[in-house]
């Protein structure tokens, strides 16, 4: 019963040894080696690159106060439309404690000397009539009569401003009512009801109460790196996409390359600008990222083959091109002078025809 067991493990043994012995052997032979062919079409070959960046109004401002104090009352909301001049918010005033007591100070003087003129004026006013007073000196106390009151009723003003930031006169246009400089859509107002706020001086650019935009004119703003910008050129066409939409697709033109670089990641980049084009119907948001398309080269109905036929060697490119059939066949190594290439396609411009057939990438079994 051993010795049967021995040569059936025996018997196993050769068995694998042989099956490893002729598989090892198989794969040890030459396979015919074999290429996917094809012949040259005329296409259109564009290069173009992507800048990414994002959608920004060409006018934005932000509304300020002419006049420190508290923001009492809000009129507006982001996201509401304005019109130049209209109120976005109210600011009550905190007068300053100098201010406000000289211009007290200056009401009281007012109030003084024209009481004095006034008792004055009266007096001459009855020996007037009585002709006991010439008319030049009746006028000339009445004229003083008259500056007297400007002068009170200029003191009173000035103590209104002081205080309440506004005066009788001019109560239309009071600084305390904060308007919008230009016609828009409000994208912010950073500022609440009880909010303290400064109006813009030499030692700061004082709070802002409201940003206000144009979002019927709008630009691309993004960076472009520095092999490529010597390609393009104000008013080139563009074509944008926009992220949060998708499906569509809006055409802008180039309007400005900045004439200084910028460091980004450790390469010089350049800033562009391009106006784009948006129907009234697509709602658009300012801060979208977007990219741009730009066209920086275009060879149309030219011969091409795929990229990856192509030989290179030094300065000079070659294709294989089929001669024969069957097991006659074989691949001549030819001189081509090759154009433009977008990466997958590339433009042949001598070397062969469109009847030509070339040799492709190797075909793995």
């Amino acid at each position: 019963m051993k010795k049967y067991s021995k040569l059936f493990f025996a018997l196993i043994a050769l068995v694998v040894f042989v099956g490893t012995f002729v598989f090892l052997w198989q794969k040890s032979l030459p396979k015919e080696i074999r290429y996917s062919e094809f012949t040259p079409q005329k296409e259109t070959i564009t290069k173009s690159t992507i800048i990414t960046g994002r959608i920004e109004p060409r006018d934005e401002v932000n509304v300020k106060p002419q006049i420190s104090g508290i923001i009492s009352e809000i009129y507006k909301e982001a996201g509401e439309t304005v019109k130049e001049g209209e109120v976005i918010a109210k600011v009550k005033v905190i007068p300053e404690m100098n201010q406000l007591t000289s211009a007290q100070s200056r009401v009281r003087l007012a109030e003084i000397n024209l009481s004095q003129v006034k008792t004055d004026y009266e007096r001459y006013q009855r020996l007037f009539d009585k002709q006991l007073v010439s008319a030049s000196e009746y006028e000339k106390i009445r004229q003083q009569y008259k500056q007297a009151q400007e002068e009170k009723a200029a003191a009173d003003d000035a103590l209104l401003v002081v205080s309440e930031g506004i005066s009788r006169s001019n109560a239309s246009a009071s600084s305390t009512l904060i308007r919008s400089t230009i016609s828009g859509l409000i994208l912010d107002v950073p500022v609440k009801v009880g909010n303290s706020v400064i109006m813009s001086n030499t030692f700061n650019d004082g709070t802002t109460i409201a940003s206000v935009a144009n979002m019927s004119d709008l630009i691309f703003r993004g960076n472009i790196d520095e092999s490529e910008v010597g390609r393009i050129h104000s008013g080139m066409p563009m074509t944008i996409t926009i992220g949060a939409l998708q499906d569509l697709r809006f055409s802008a033109v180039l309007e400005y390359i900045s004439p200084k670089a910028v460091q980004s990641n450790g390469a010089n980049q350049f800033e562009i600008k391009a106006s784009v084009s948006i129907s009234d119907s697509v709602q658009m948001r300012s801060g979208y990222s977007a990219n741009a398309e730009i066209v920086l080269a275009q060879a149309q109905d030219v011969l091409c083959v795929p990229e990856s036929s192509i030989e290179f060697s030094g300065d000079s490119t070659f294709v294989h091109v089929v001669q024969g059939e069957g097991d006659k066949k074989t691949y001549q190594r030819t001189l081509v002078e090759t154009g433009l290439s977008d990466g997958v396609k590339i433009e042949i411009k001598k070397g062969i025809s469109a009847n030509d057939k070339i040799r492709g990438l190797q075909i793995v079994e």
